[in-house]
């Protein structure tokens, strides 16, 4: 898993109360964190049991940020 910050729609006012906030200090611009399952699984026994916060990150919709939509297919 690839935390990317920069992308998302929360940063700023979520930071304060996210894992990668509290564990690593907020990562400079352009810098993501990568997670394997091993340290998914452990942030999330973590938060679970109130120790740290969980993930905060909301990824940014880019077909939101443009405007654009989309159609979904019926079938």
């Amino acid at each position: 898993m690839l935390i990317d910050c920069d992308t998302c729609a929360v940063r700023g006012p979520a930071c304060g109360d996210c894992v990668v906030t509290v564990l690593l200090g907020a990562p400079p611009a352009g810098v993501g964190v990568e997670l394997d399952g091993a340290e998914q699984a452990a942030i999330a026994v973590l938060a679970g049991s109130g120790l740290v916060p969980p993930l905060r990150l909301v990824p940014v919709d880019p077909l939101r940020e443009t405007g654009e939509t989309t159609q979904r297919a019926t079938g």
